[in-house]
């Protein structure tokens, strides 16, 4: 699942058959620059799988319901392992513009919960959180990151409505709350994902800096443009796991 400016790396996939969104019936349709609106399937490190190049946030005025469809789908598909990224606004002073932040935990700060509702029979009433991104994946990505040479950085995400950026006091407030990065997705992905029995892996890409004593504004073109650059290296890691965890 390929966030703002990460649809790049569905041009590493071979044998590929593309869909757009609008052409797959109850599927919602990706509005945001940067999210070409595609689903793939194809190859990638040899490896058979299923790609969204560009996905469905909550601010674009969709349901929880429809932004987490997709991962119904995958689940009817059979998929058991699902790689997200994301492009996000980083809090950790330790961190720069470009890192790859491999996700650990998330905060959820969005008002609807995508399990709000009927309980679907994929998973429990109330699923434990404890362990949302998985440890034996994230303990790969970072033996894959060492023999490449790859700097990744770990941490907590923040998951918000947007489409607002932060101010300068909210990107302070989730820093004090245990945040290292914040954005507008992945999130209601990953919860439906465990709920689904689906391992998941996140890793965002640092494309900006807030919440420090010097404030920087911060545009959508700029976010895409850092993401662009920290494409290759997080191409790089998943192109690696996907092949040692097939």
């Amino acid at each position: 699942m390929l966030g703002t400016g990460l649809g790049q790396l569905a041009s590493e996939i071979t044998d590929k058959l593309e869909i757009p969104y609008a052409e797959i019936p109850n599927f919602p349709v990706s509005t945001v620059e940067g999210h070409a609106g595609a689903l793939i399937f194809g190859k990638l490190g040899g490896i058979d799988i299923m790609a969204m190049q560009g996905r469905f946030h909550y601010y674009e005025g969709y349901s929880m319901k429809e932004v987490t469809f997709p991962v119904r789908v995958m689940y009817e598909l059979g998929i058991k392992t699902l790689f997200v990224s994301n492009a996000a606004g980083g809090m950790n002073p330790a961190f720069k513009i470009g890192d790859l932040m491999v996700i650990t935990d998330h905060i959820n700060f969005f008002p609807e919960h995508p399990l709000r509702g009927k309980n679907f029979p994929t998973g429990p009433r109330f699923p434990d959180m404890h362990e949302a991104y998985d440890h034996e994946l994230i303990n790969l990505a970072t033996q894959i990151a060492k023999e490449k040479k790859i700097r990744l950085v770990y941490g907590v995400y923040v998951g918000t409505t947007g489409p607002t950026f932060e101010t300068p006091a909210e990107y302070k407030m989730y820093r004090t709350l245990g945040g290292d990065t914040v954005g507008m997705s992945t999130v209601p992905e990953v919860i439906v994902a465990h709920h689904c029995g689906i391992r998941t892996f996140g890793i965002s890409v640092v494309t900006d800096l807030g919440g420090f004593d010097n404030p920087v504004e911060v545009s959508h073109e700029e976010v895409q443009e850092a993401a662009d650059k920290a494409q290759p290296l997080m191409t790089e890691i998943m192109r690696e796991m996907i092949k040692r965890t097939a």
